[in-house]
């Protein structure tokens, strides 16, 4: 995978006022939408392929590492408290989060399966895990498992740019079409992944803790 990147200049400039911006939202949920246009205005991130890494990388896209085992642990536990508390029973989300430790993304990580990280310079705001389908029947060639950002990153292009990046891995192997799984209860998610031009091929219904919850499977060309 080719990592995502911009240079130094204006670029630099523009881009370390969005990181700040993205802290100073994540210590105040409270700032100001205008603050937000003007800072995302300014980080014009290019579309199409992702260029190669720079020296002076501030964000990129790359391969996930053992050191990363922590800040993944991090993003799994906030991203998954802020998108099913109140979908997912307490004791099971809690079991759930307690399971997905820093060793268990150590060993995670020992495995195959490709794991893409955001890493923002100062640590990792998200995460994708993929690789091929692992439903034989399902009409797709490759999958992305999860797909997960810190909550205070979200909503600014970073997932849109994460999901992309892991597609043209997915392409470059030949593993398309590509299929993902939403909780129907997930509505952000789901109008996400929508937006990106997914179409819903099949809902299935899983028992989570008791509860019974719809998945959706999204189709990507």
């Amino acid at each position: 995978m080719r990592e995502g990147a911009l240079g130094g200049g204006p670029y630099q400039s523009a881009l370390s006022a969005f990181a700040s911006f993205c802290q100073l939202r994540a210590a105040r949920p409270s700032v100001s939408m205008v603050t937000l246009r003007y800072a995302k205005r300014l980080a014009v991130f290019p579309e199409g392929p992702f260029e190669p890494a720079m020296s002076d990388l501030l964000v990129s896209i790359r391969h996930a590492k053992a050191d990363d085992a922590q800040g993944l642990a991090k993003v799994f536990e906030a991203a998954w408290r802020e998108a099913y508390q109140g979908v997912i029973p307490g004791v099971a989300l809690e079991k759930m989060l307690v399971r997905r430790s820093p060793r268990w993304w150590r060993s995670t990580l020992a495995r195959s399966r490709p794991l893409a990280v955001l890493d923002i310079g100062q640590g990792i705001a998200g995460y994708a895990s993929y690789g091929r389908c692992r439903d034989r029947a399902s009409p797709a060639a490759g999958e992305i498992d999860e797909l997960y950002l810190l909550p205070e990153y979200q909503g600014l292009g970073f997932g849109r740019r994460l999901f992309r990046a892991v597609c043209n891995d997915l392409r470059a192997q030949e593993m398309t079409p590509v299929m993902l799984w939403a909780l129907a209860d997930n509505t952000r998610a789901c109008a996400f992944y929508e937006g990106l031009g997914g179409r819903v091929a099949g809902r299935v219904e899983e028992r989570i803790g008791g509860v019974k919850l719809t998945k959706v499977a999204y189709l990507f060309p």
